[in-house]
């Protein structure tokens, strides 16, 4: 099945707990005001893919010892057929690589999805696409609402755990404060320099500020109209 994405990147440490494998889906109706990722809500640009690659990063990604998956985006939810045969193959593969391993293995990678949704808005057959996640972060961003909580951008977005290992894995992150930085730094395969994570209020600005004390000049910010 095709797909499109804004990109990958591995390994992700900002968007969920440990090394995972970042993927973002391209294309965004929800348009909040503040977002910081304005480059992923036109559903023609980024690039076309497969699924199939996609999972071949998954499994190159456990065989190096990934913690889980991230799927952002865009919207996810806007390509529900995509998504749910990304997570239900994810879910094979790594449950796969747990039988190979044995249970004396590390422990299972978790799947985890960002939506702007809301549980209340979750038709049937978007929870039917969501069925192969652990855990869900819900809700629009809402720039005028910021909060400190890990991993989230407005204090209205959740965690939402959607299995036992999903449970398991973020219930101690429900009221967690952020302790590590909250963005990761890199070039993209598209030579630009890309921000992985969710910064704090005023952090994208203050960014800008010490690059140009630098002398680097930003030409695009993706966080400006």
């Amino acid at each position: 099945m095709e797909l499109r994405l804004d990109g990958t990147h591995y390994p992700l440490e900002s968007l969920g707990p440990g090394k995972r494998l970042g993927v973002w889906f391209q294309g965004c109706t929800l348009a909040c005001a503040g977002c910081m990722s304005r480059h992923t809500w036109d559903p023609e640009a980024g690039s076309r893919t497969t699924v199939a690659e996609v999972l071949a990063l998954w499994r190159r990604a456990l065989a190096d010892g990934a913690d889980g998956l991230t799927v952002s985006g865009g919207e996810p939810l806007q390509q529900a057929a995509a998504l749910a045969e990304l997570l239900a193959g994810a879910a094979r593969l790594r449950d796969g690589a747990r039988r190979h391993e044995g249970t004396a293995g590390p422990r299972p990678a978790d799947l985890l999805v960002y939506t702007g949704y809301e549980p209340g808005e979750l038709t049937p057959g978007l929870r039917t696409a969501l069925g192969g996640a652990d855990a869900l972060i819900t809700g629009r961003f809402r720039v005028a609402e910021p909060t400190p909580l890990v991993w989230r951008g407005s204090a209205n977005q959740r965690i939402v755990p959607l299995t036992a290992l999903g449970t398991a894995r973020y219930t101690p992150y429900l009221d967690r404060e952020s302790v590590e930085p909250r963005l990761q730094i890199g070039p993209g395969a598209d030579g630009r320099l890309r921000l992985y994570g969710v910064p704090l209020r005023g952090e994208l600005l203050a960014l800008e500020r010490r690059l140009r004390q630098r002398g680097v000049a930003l030409r695009e910010r993706s966080w400006r109209p």
